[in-house]
């Protein structure tokens, strides 16, 4: 049985609802955990279970054990016509589900006892589930953006895949779901004035977890990295407001009429604002381009940014994103369709806002407070563009290559394919040089090693960048100086490997007589072989 306090709180008013009806949320708490009301109007019945817990909270070795906690405790749940899913984020986990309240409370009730009691007798089966999954979905234009921005840990690892589910153990996936899916460390919502009286969400006691750290990997900006083919996509990181919600708007509109309008340049030019955490939030923009518009794209996609800059914006433009916002407030069912972005505020510690608070809030933004924004959004912009760079913008490159690290002596291997890469194998770190550059990843900076049977070793460091080494491409690359790796690297940023093929394991080759095909491609930076990614 739910065990709901008393102490309930209510929050809003009917002012600015276009309806006359009251407006409220009702804060109140089951089973220990926080919990917020507000009934929709057509009495569907939709809950959600939030934990503070997501990718970011993982390390690169371990990323996917969230994900996989999430499948194991939808999987005892079986076969339903309940619309019901899970999500993982990079700062939380969600379990929603829409249907009776019967339907409902059983199914969280589900999720709960199984939270409790993980059947990990299936995580082989969900590992394989995990893996055919990612081999299936697509990504987004701004998929390799927070690796630029973070790095290989922390947000930045949004932007690769789920090692962990090649190797972690159902201890290590038992400790993730006792420590973090607790009572404290998490919000329900419910689209209910009330909580049904059989509702059990008995869960374990624990801390609540604060937000992931914040990871650097781009020294400088604005910057901008050479990559993709389909178009431009850029981020920037700005203060969570009422004015920043407003710019993306504006934003949006502007790239749409320069691009696509005006231009005939792109099929889709967008704009959109995403909560990063409690106090900032990134604002990511996106226009696509054929081959032969490509330049054309990255230089109005720019122009734009330099006019809103500039601070050259219509009140006309500031006026249209108000009323669109101002939609968003109107009507009966306002409480409750905010109640998902309110639960998330309260497990993140962002000040929640009564509905005449974000009217007033709304309706005071001027053409000023945007401009602002832009200025801060420029401060802080990373780009992707196909091609030439931005350095004409003056937009910085974001580092292709390590910053020089003093390792010590080691090994030297030439490369088999190219004599002037060297790779160094040290005490302290393996590097990398090459006629255009150096990358280094020191061990005790290490995101993870990729350890594969047959001795190939990969490493990548907490700064992104990462190194290939192949026994097969390295003169006397032999099982002594693999071990010195081996002894180097903490244990728990090696994720061991399933056997490759022997069609997986690289050979040397050439071309046309010449010494570099295979090296010139792993030694590109943006290719995500060796280098960022």
């Amino acid at each position: 049985m739910s065990q709901e306090t008393t102490a309930d709180t209510t929050v809003g008013s009917g002012t600015g609802t276009g309806t006359g009806d009251e407006s409220w949320i009702r804060e109140t708490e089951v089973d220990g955990i926080r919990t917020v009301l507000a009934p929709a109007s057509d009495e569907t019945f939709t809950a959600g279970l939030f934990f503070r817990v997501g990718v970011a909270d993982e390390t690169l070795a371990t990323a996917g054990v969230t994900h996989l906690v999430e499948h194991l405790a939808l999987h005892s749940l079986g076969l339903s016509d309940l619309h019901y899913n899970g999500a993982t984020a990079a700062t939380y986990t969600l379990f929603h589900v829409t249907g009776t309240p019967e339907e409902v409370t059983t199914h969280l009730n589900g999720v709960c006892a199984a939270l409790r009691d993980l059947p990990v007798e299936r995580l082989e089966t969900e590992r394989e589930i995990l893996r055919t999954e990612a081999a299936g979905r697509s990504v987004g234009p701004d998929h390799q953006l927070p690796m630029w921005r973070y790095g290989a840990q922390g947000y930045g690892l949004t932007s690769y895949a789920e090692f962990g589910t090649w190797h972690l153990t159902a201890e290590a996936v038992l400790d993730w779901a006792r420590t973090r899916f607790t009572r404290d460390n998490a919000v329900l919502w419910i689209t209910s004035d009330t909580v049904p009286d059989s509702l059990d969400l008995t869960l374990p006691a624990g801390a609540p977890q604060p937000l992931p750290t914040l990871s650097s990997a781009l020294p400088v900006a604005p910057a901008y990295t050479r990559g993709g083919s389909g178009g431009v996509v850029m981020d920037g990181i700005v203060r969570r407001s009422t004015a920043a919600t407003l710019f993306a708007e504006v934003f949006s509109r502007a790239l749409y009429a320069d691009l696509r309008q005006k231009g005939g340049y792109s099929y889709t030019a967008e704009a959109g604002y995403r909560p990063r955490d409690a106090e900032f939030a990134t604002i990511t923009a996106f226009a696509d381009a054929l081959p032969m518009k490509q330049d054309a794209v990255v230089g109005g996609f720019v122009d734009v940014v330099a006019r809103l800059r500039a601070g050259t914006i219509d009140q006309a433009e500031l006026d249209a994103a108000r009323a669109k916002f101002r939609k968003h407030f109107q009507g009966p069912d306002v409480a409750a369709s905010r109640l998902p972005a309110y639960a998330l505020n309260l497990l993140t510690g962002h000040p929640n806002l009564t509905v005449a608070e974000h009217l007033a809030e709304l309706d005071a933004v001027t053409v000023d407070d945007l401009r602002e924004v832009a200025r801060e959004l420029h401060s802080t912009a990373l780009f992707q563009v196909p091609g030439r760079g931005l350095d004409w913008a003056g937009f910085a490159e974001a580092p292709q290559w390590s910053d020089p690290v003093e390792t010590g002596a080691g090994s030297r291997h030439r490369s088999l394919e190219d004599d002037s890469v060297v790779l160094t194998v040290s005490p302290e770190a393996v590097s990398m040089t090459t006629p255009t550059g150096s990358i280094v990843v020191r061990y005790d900076a290490c995101a993870m090693l990729l350890a594969y049977q047959d001795g190939g070793r990969h490493l990548v460091g907490l700064d992104g960048f990462r190194i290939p080494v192949e026994p097969t491409l390295y003169k006397r690359l032999t099982p002594a100086r693999l071990a010195v790796i081996d002894a180097g690297v903490p244990p728990e940023a090696v994720v061991h490997m399933p056997a490759r093929g022997t069609e997986s394991v690289p050979r040397p080759q050439r071309r046309d007589g010449g010494p570099l095909s295979r090296a010139a491609r792993f030694l590109s930076p943006r290719r995500g072989r060796t280098g960022r990614g």
